[in-house]
């Protein structure tokens, strides 16, 4: 086969501008070896009957063209590259976390876009970003740098997202300017900080203004496509910041003007059923919305009054929390086993310990689920109910009517339970009845914030709980910590010989007979992972159980080393030797069970 590739891929510098066909792009994958002649002939047979004008790209990934070399499946982003190099366009990735929304939608209309099939992605200077997926199309070029009077440098992006987001970026920033100059400015000034403006009438922005509703609707389906655990929507004092925390790190999103942010408080509000005219006390709430594939998600929300106006933070509830089994969480099997016995005495109590956001509610949520047959009666007091379980019976803490945690362990010994989950232990009264529960019987699991396992003996001691009840009733403790886990897509292979890891690793994990690996992985980045490296979270753990070497040693006055030397013999392994495990099996990093795990 002639190749025509150089010819075609400055077609547009020839002055001929026009759309790249399916053939050609066909042709091209079967010149450099990524699909076979017999499914090209096929694929261009099929596409004289498609209907509409799709990008030759996503009709070859719809069709699942396999590679005849490693049998994998096309992707877009893939075969995007693989254009940009063909026609010697530079590739850009399109990461809307990493986009000026506000200055990119300055550039241009978004008439104007969507007919030339182009993005602005980035202003720098005197040169603005364009993306095209069409290499061959550059005529727009030379018309926008004589309206723009910039340098115009063209890039080539995957065309469905330059599709998604010639809709998405135009119509927030469209929302944002409507909502801005529907309503007068509102100043970010606090109670103690008054200024005074003079002639200034006008109506301040209404949470149930169409714009407002679709910023709002917007903030929502981001951070879910982001794979974001929480939201932040946060006042300063002439702007309002939004932030998404995604692996457990916060990321700057957007930047809106004061009156806007206001506006969409109050229409967060008004959606989690709370006091809009409050202001001056935090509040708490829930929304429950759908994601357009149907899915159910739960959103808990909750105000602060700060300096410059009311903070909201969402939590995020992944529904499929309730679908994990605790492999999905990082047990490993001694882990799991030591777990299983614990949770099967048929009366004491079982503490889960860490700081928060550590994952102890998802712990506890994956322990019931398998705790909550048809044969048992599973009672829960939490503050608030964080997921919604059929299984279980659950009731929320409501200060207001001085149904505390204490109240609700009471309440619930009436209700004939078998197993009961108190949403944590703060406080003498709460420990109290969670004792008296464990005491007549009863399985009781809850929480405690507390740096590792042995301290939770000397926090429950400290708020006053007698030494030969706990004694008589704790099981076991657990503490945890969440890592971020590497990216399964470009995590890189070293061998393990950095002088400072094998000698951190000597001293966390010799005394306990670990075997040190031969071979590590680092994180590199990629798009997958949005070039951080990391995709997702995995639980460390420091399981103690409390055997009767253990229980001679919790006294009024305990000795902690005494204890936790006892724990070492007991089987208890501190929380960064379950993370250098998760190292030496390639999940994690040495720096992440660093900065997640304290000193043991």
């Amino acid at each position: 086969m002639a190749a025509t590739s150089p010819s075609k891929a400055n077609a547009a510098k020839a002055g001929v501008d026009r759309k790249l066909t399916i053939r050609e792009v066909v042709d091209w994958l079967v010149e450099d070896g990524l699909i076979g002649r017999e499914e090209a002939d096929k694929l261009i047979a099929e596409s004289r009957y498609a209907r509409g004008n799709k990008h030759p790209l996503v009709t070859i990934v719809e069709a699942k063209v396999r590679n005849p070399g490693t049998g994998a499946a096309a992707n877009i982003e893939g075969l995007t590259q693989w254009l940009a190099t063909r026609t010697k366009v530079p590739y850009y990735h399109i990461d809307p976390l990493k986009i000026d929304l506000k200055a990119v939608t300055k550039v241009m209309s978004s008439e104007y876009a969507q007919r030339r099939g182009i993005l602005p992605v980035a202003v720098n200077g005197k040169e603005v970003i364009i993306a095209t997926s069409e290499p061959l199309m550059s005529g727009w070029e030379a018309e926008l740098s004589q309206m723009l009077r910039l340098d115009i440098k063209r890039v080539l992006s995957n065309p469905l997202e330059i599709e998604r987001y010639q809709g998405e970026f135009f119509n927030l920033a469209q929302s944002m300017k409507r909502a801005e100059v529907s309503g007068v400015e509102v100043s970010g000034l606090s109670n103690f900080e008054q200024l005074v403006e003079l002639g200034k009438a006008g109506r301040t922005l209404d949470a149930n203004d169409h714009h407002i509703v679709h910023l709002v609707d917007w903030l929502f389906q981001y951070a879910f496509d982001q794979r974001a655990s929480d939201i932040h929507v946060e006042p300063r004092r002439d702007k309002g910041i939004l932030r998404f925390r995604i692996d457990g790190v916060l990321q700057e999103v957007y930047q809106v003007p004061y009156s806007v942010l206001v506006a969409m408080t109050s229409r967060i509000k008004i959606l989690g059923r709370m006091d809009v005219v409050e202001k001056r006390r935090p509040q708490d709430g829930r929304i429950k919305t759908r994601m357009p594939d149907g899915e159910e998600i739960e959103l808990r929300l909750s105000t602060l009054p700060t300096a410059h106006g009311e903070k909201v933070v969402m939590r995020i509830f992944d529904p499929e929390v309730l679908m994990r089994d605790f492999k999905d969480l990082g047990f490993t099997k001694e882990e799991h086993e030591t777990w299983q016995r614990m949770i099967k005495e048929p009366g004491g109590i079982l503490l889960v310990t860490g700081p928060t956001g550590s994952g102890k509610t998802t712990t506890l949520y994956t322990t019931l689920k398998q705790l909550a047959t048809s044969e048992v009666n599973v009672c829960t007091i939490e503050d608030p109910i964080e997921m919604v379980d059929p299984r279980l019976n659950q009731m929320q803490v409501n200060t207001d009517i001085d149904l505390t945690f204490s109240a609700g362990v009471r309440a619930l010994m009436r209700q004939d339970p078998d197993i009961v989950m108190v949403g944590e232990i703060r406080d003498l009264e709460t420990a109290d009845m969670a004792i008296q529960a464990a005491l007549t019987g009863h399985l009781v699991l809850s929480t405690l914030h507390t740096n590792d396992a042995p301290n939770s003996i000397t926090r429950l001691l400290d708020l006053g709980a007698p030494a030969y009840l706990l004694n008589s009733t704790l099981i076991g403790i657990m503490a945890q910590r969440l890592v971020r886990t590497l990216c399964p897509h470009c995590k890189q292979k070293v061998p393990f010989q950095r002088e400072d890891e094998i000698a951190l690793w000597n001293s966390v994990c010799h005394p306990f007979k670990a075997a040190p690996p031969t071979e590590v992985f680092r994180p590199v980045g990629c798009l997958e992972c949005r070039n951080t490296g990391y995709m997702g979270r995995i639980g460390i753990y420091e399981i103690l159980p409390i055997t009767r070497d253990i229980k001679k040693l919790i006294l009024q006055e305990t000795d902690m080393a005494a204890l936790t030397q006892a724990a070492y013999k007991a089987g208890m392994r501190p929380l960064r030797v379950s993370g250098a495990t998760k190292v030496a099996q390639g999940l994690t990093t040495f720096e992440e069970v660093l900065k997640a795990a304290p000193l043991g």
